[in-house]
């Protein structure tokens, strides 16, 4: 039975886990060939063998967003290797929660790089070819994109800031054939908050995630499908998913 990206190439960042990989693996079970990047290589391996058993066409990029030539490299290592671009997921991003009054601003810049400058990179060097196929470009942002909080601050601006910046680029290229959609969600089962390097801010994230039926990763990866397979006169341009229980 063909699926509903067959002869679709996608690249998906963030892919070692969680959203990321959900993402790939539901992409390729609908006929996409998929590059998978991510700094962990050891756990794209890992991934890799998963769509290989499927049949799938792969190819494994370690990346790190942060650092604009790679992101340069990692698109045309996509386009080379599996004939073109048609779908962009800007899933990489880091959720590093305090409070502003005694931050470590280390984890402002990280969140910065990598959540808003990391995705900008991305998406600036897969346009060309974007705009060639008449893609799309999927941001995975959050919640925390539209809604304030006490203790996310940055976080809460680096959401915002993909927000805004995808309302621009969809303005600029939707004329032209590619669509934009912004992926926002609520709280997600990953690992995400266990990279939060302020121990209260940890604690406090993980109260609230026990509180609630979270979402799983493939429940934001069926999100994205959805918006990436529809007719190409269809742009979904937004789904924001959060749990039933989350009241914020």
């Amino acid at each position: 039975m063909a699926g509903r990206l067959d002869g679709k190439v996608a690249l998906v960042t963030g892919a070692s886990s969680g959203i990321g990989e959900a993402t790939a693996m539901a992409l390729a079970a609908e006929g996409a060939a998929v590059a998978i990047a991510a700094r962990r290589t050891d756990r794209l391996q890992a991934l890799r063998t998963k769509l290989d058993e499927q049949g799938t066409s792969v190819v494994v990029l370690e990346l790190d967003v942060t650092d604009e030539q790679a992101c340069r490299t990692a698109v045309q290592s996509t386009v080379d290797e599996l004939g073109g671009l048609d779908i962009l997921v800007n899933n990489a991003g880091v959720m590093l929660l305090g409070a502003i009054e005694g931050a470590d601003t280390t984890d402002w810049i990280r969140m910065v790089e990598t959540n808003v400058l990391g995705l900008m990179f991305m998406t600036h060097a897969a346009l060309p070819h974007l705009l060639e196929s008449g893609g799309q470009v999927i941001q995975v942002s959050s919640v925390a994109g539209r809604v304030p909080s006490k203790g996310a601050g940055v976080y809460n601006a680096s959401k915002f800031a993909v927000n805004a910046f995808s309302e621009s680029l969809r303005q600029e290229v939707t004329e032209r054939g590619v669509r934009v959609v912004l992926i926002e969600p609520g709280m997600v089962a990953t690992e995400l908050r266990d990279h939060i390097t302020n121990a209260k801010a940890k604690e406090s994230a993980n109260a609230r995630a026990a509180e609630m039926r979270q979402l799983q990763s493939g429940d934001i990866a069926a999100a994205i499908v959805y918006a990436a397979t529809q007719p190409d006169h269809v742009a979904v341009n937004e789904i924001l998913v959060r749990p039933t229980d989350q009241g914020w």
